[in-house]
């Protein structure tokens, strides 16, 4: 009913109409988060009923809102999930969702996207409230992707199926024999009461280890931070689920940009290095040698396939920002520019608005269709508006920034009714309601990049080390100050990181 809903309301206001609008303004940002609020868990977190999804999305915008009653809201959801069995905890990562309302037992596959996305709502929730408990999720998660889903040459495999041995779940469960068998009876106990191991089992006989009854707390004693690791070590003898080990660009871009994001926050240059390690894959092995356009699918035994879509290109823009933000490397600007100019070109709607799924040299369709709600990752849309207003507000590029304001005009109005359906297109909507800082760090400052890295600034982006085409750059000697723009306007530059972390507080 929501989509033929947003379906009809875009067949009426069609990219002629929608440019004569005003860009959508806080109030839409407000009904959004008024109905989130609304549908919000309160007492179980997550959003409506079983079966309950992650929604990592709408919970970014509950912490972009940054209201005690928003930040509260988040940091249930967040808290609820990492407590249940949606979360591994022996090994970290999320599977795909809950099939209850307390997110006690999951669909037990594990999705590359879901946990890139998770990494970044995390991510943000630590930096919003200062919570350990989501900074210990955040480096769980980061943990699984790196040890389990890493493949040869950098990529990301894209899933582990929920099954093994022939029965869903069974790699994860334990019964409180299995556990005495491997750490002997009085820590087995210990670890039971813990994790909620007991006798009758809460998932057909075994249990599924969960912190449900100790719900904000994950860490235990250094006993049962061992155990923890022993139960961890016997589980890798068992026989794993199936590795899909498909390297999709879309997802790889997603992980990617959060390893970035996250490395540079949390000063984890491993982090970095793995996000510099997966786009550099996907630029060797994702690209046709011919003319280097985009593709979608990788796999070691078949090469790359598929013309990228839509979603594909603009994942990789707003990964590449992010990577030039972590590393001060111009090359990450030029790839992003180059792929933003791919998308306009092979997939931008002249005449409606907005980006079509496939490309203009894809195969001939009766009608090309667009993605414009979000599922379980962002819609192409979202993650063109996104992607290019933070490119347009690092390049200075016009055109970046009047596309990303098309797809709002076109969208941004319906997305205030239905937030759940566009959670990622409201942060577009927020970055062009309250503008962007544009920082730029000259000369060697790494106490002026800690200052910016501090704090959560989703409305900043950020240019340092290598210069490259921008008015941000223009004028601007290896002297070691900061400068802080709105649209290419600037303050007065600071060299003390107080100075700048204030200037960026207002």
């Amino acid at each position: 009913a929501q989509a033929r809903e947003i379906t009809a309301h875009l067949q009426r206001s069609g990219l002629p109409a929608a440019r004569g609008r005003p860009l959508p303004g806080a109030d839409v940002l407000e009904s959004a988060v008024a109905g989130l609020l609304a549908q919000h868990d309160d007492r179980n977190g997550g959003f409506g009923r079983a079966p309950k999804f992650p929604q990592s999305m709408a919970v970014e915008v509950l912490l972009r809102a940054g209201t005690p009653e928003a930040l509260t809201a988040a940091t249930t959801s967040l808290e609820a999930m990492a407590a249940g069995g949606m979360w591994d905890h022996l090994g970290g990562g999320f599977a795909r969702y809950s099939t209850d309302d307390i997110w006690l037992v999951p669909h037990f596959e594990k999705m590359l996207y879901d946990n890139a996305l998770l990494a970044r709502a995390y991510l943000h929730g630590w930096q919003a409230t200062g919570s350990a408990v989501l900074r210990e999720v955040l480096d769980g998660i980061v943990a699984y992707v790196l040890r389990d889903l890493r493949q040869p040459g950098g990529g990301f495999a894209s899933a582990e199926d929920a099954d093994s041995e022939g029965e869903e779940g069974r790699f994860y469960v334990w019964t409180p024999d299995e556990l005495s068998d491997v750490l002997g009876d009085d820590a087995a106990r210990q670890a039971g009461a813990f994790w909620g191991v007991v006798g009758r089992g809460n998932f057909e006989g075994r249990s599924i280890l969960n912190r449900l009854h100790a719900r904000g707390s994950l860490s235990g004693s250094p006993e049962i931070e061992a155990a923890r690791a022993a139960l961890l070590a016997a589980r890798s003898t068992r026989v794993r689920p199936g590795l899909d080990d498909k390297v999709l660009t879309e997802w790889n871009a997603l992980l990617v940009a959060a390893l970035a994001e996250a490395g540079a926050a949390c000063d984890r240059s491993d982090w970095v290095a793995a996000a510099v390690e997966g786009a550099d894959f996907l630029l060797g092995a994702l690209r046709r040698p011919d003319d280097g356009r985009w593709l979608r699918s990788w796999q070691a035994d078949a090469g790359a396939s598929v013309l990228a879509f839509a979603a594909d290109h603009a994942a990789l823009v707003d990964a590449f920002t992010r990577l030039h933000e972590a590393t001060g490397e111009a090359r990450w600007i030029a790839a992003g520019v180059e792929t933003a100019d791919a998308l306009l070109d092979l997939f931008w709607d002249l005449e409606g608005g907005g980006v079509f799924t496939t490309g203009t040299d894809g195969e001939r369709l009766v009608a090309r269709q667009k993605d414009l709600m979000d599922g379980a990752t962002p819609s192409a849309n979202s993650l063109t508006a996104v992607a290019l207003l933070r490119l347009a507000a690092l390049t200075g590029d016009e055109r970046y920034r009047e596309r990303a304001g098309d797809v709002l005009r076109l969208l941004g109005g319906v997305a205030g009714q239905h937030p759940t359906a566009m959670a990622h297109l409201l942060a577009a909507v927020d970055l062009s309601v309250s503008g962007i800082d544009e920082v730029v760090v000259t000369g060697d400052r790494p106490d002026l990049l800690t200052a910016v890295r501090s704090d959560w600034r989703p409305r900043a982006v950020l240019a340092w080390g290598e210069r490259f085409e921008s008015p941000l750059w223009e004028g601007r000697p290896d002297d070691g100050r900061a400068y802080v723009c709105r649209h290419f306007t600037c303050d007065a530059p600071v060299t003390d990181p107080d100075a700048l972390a204030a200037l960026l507080a207002d």
